[in-house]
């Protein structure tokens, strides 16, 4: 099959134009946005934890312990989960994510629900 010279120039131009536009839509700027001390109290309260000072003293421990974002992301997506999950792996964390929420979970109680 051959293309005549209009039809090539045509095509041309309309991958021209749409390679801008394909590129905004796929680029590698689509960065999930950083989970807050703020996002992880709120998921707690939303996941059933009323008294919202603890909710915050968790969330201070949770991202203070240094749990990677992906981390943090798994914990506030599987809120209502993660209250019930005795093992944060479970829930998809990685190995080092599943550490520090086990030493985060030990410090809230020792930290958080002394001040009750």
């Amino acid at each position: 099959m051959r293309v005549e010279a209009p039809v090539r120039i045509s095509l041309l131009a309309a991958a021209l134009v749409a390679l801008p536009l394909l590129a905004a839509c796929g680029g590698g700027d689509d960065k999930p946005a950083d989970v807050s001390q703020a996002d992880v109290s709120k998921a707690l309260r939303d996941g059933g934890l009323k008294d919202a000072a603890l909710a915050d003293c968790a969330a201070k421990i949770y991202v203070g312990q240094g749990i990677s974002q992906a981390g943090l992301r798994v914990m506030i997506k599987n809120d209502a989960k993660s209250a019930a999950a005795t093992d944060p792996e479970s829930l998809g964390m990685s190995k080092e994510d599943a550490e520090k929420a086990r030493a985060a979970t030990s410090k809230i109680v020792t930290d958080c629900l002394k001040q009750q």
